[in-house]
């Protein structure tokens, strides 16, 4: 046994409990939540939430913001989010109740999201097809990738610095797998760059308590011509699952 096992069975345990694997999905989004908030979606009382929260946290798996007299709790890091959203992925889909409400959610879901501070759903792994495709990304590795010139060009066309953000200390541009569709979208600082500006630009905007994001009518004709995508391929795209 290496001197890892030990550590990597405490955060299987911490993630495996149904109410902190809930409360690590609900932030998901990449937003931070009072512990009342995380209460409510956990469906336990305040003390139990508290408890799972310093679990948490003392795992290394959650952040704590404070403003005035409120507590801010968010994910750790992206890694942490990662690795939540491979386990959704190797987990599959679980039927959902027959209700209106539920199927319209879960579509919403699947069309377009947020997967901690990077855009999933389909519209994320079309986009990152798009920049494999067009010769934007090249494989450097089992999951990284390297911008090339074309890609710069691209991402220059949304005021993104590529060579600035290949400097920072996180993970630069990396496939992560997304699990409604099973084919990567992209992640790293890169990913977190595009997302920002997406929604600086008013393309996509968030829905309230919620990770599925709207693409807005400017966003659809804003990322059809960078990326080369017909209306009909948007469309597509956006369409909810059932």
């Amino acid at each position: 046994m290496s001197s890892n096992d030990p550590h990597v069975a405490k955060i299987a345990a911490l993630i495996g409990d149904p109410a902190r694997a809930n409360i690590l999905k609900a932030l998901m989004d990449g937003r931070a939540r009072t512990a009342k908030e995380l209460a409510q979606i956990a469906g336990v009382s305040p003390q139990t939430t508290s408890g799972h929260l310093a679990k948490l946290s003392d795992g290394g798996l959650l952040g704590l913001a404070k403003q005035g007299r409120h507590r801010y709790y968010h994910l750790a890091n992206a890694q942490v989010a990662t690795a939540i959203e491979s386990l959704m992925a190797l987990a599959g889909e679980r039927p959902l109740p027959k209700h209106h409400h539920h199927t319209r959610v879960a579509g919403a879901l699947r069309a377009a999201r947020t997967c901690y501070d990077h855009i999933a759903g389909k519209l994320g792994v079309c986009l990152f097809d798009q920049l494999i495709a067009r010769g934007c990304l090249l494989p450097s590795g089992e999951d990284e990738f390297v911008v090339t010139a074309a890609g710069k060009q691209l991402f220059a066309g949304l005021q993104i610095d590529v060579d600035s953000i290949a400097q920072g200390k996180r993970r630069f541009a990396r496939a992560c797998l997304d699990w409604s569709e099973r084919s990567p979208h992209l992640a790293g600082s890169l990913g977190a760059a595009l997302a920002d500006r997406c929604f600086k630009l008013g393309w996509l905007e968030r829905r309230r308590d919620s990770r599925a994001v709207t693409l807005t009518r400017a966003g659809a004709a804003g990322l059809g011509k960078l990326f080369d995508l017909t209306p009909d391929q948007i469309a597509a795209t956006m369409a909810d699952t059932h």
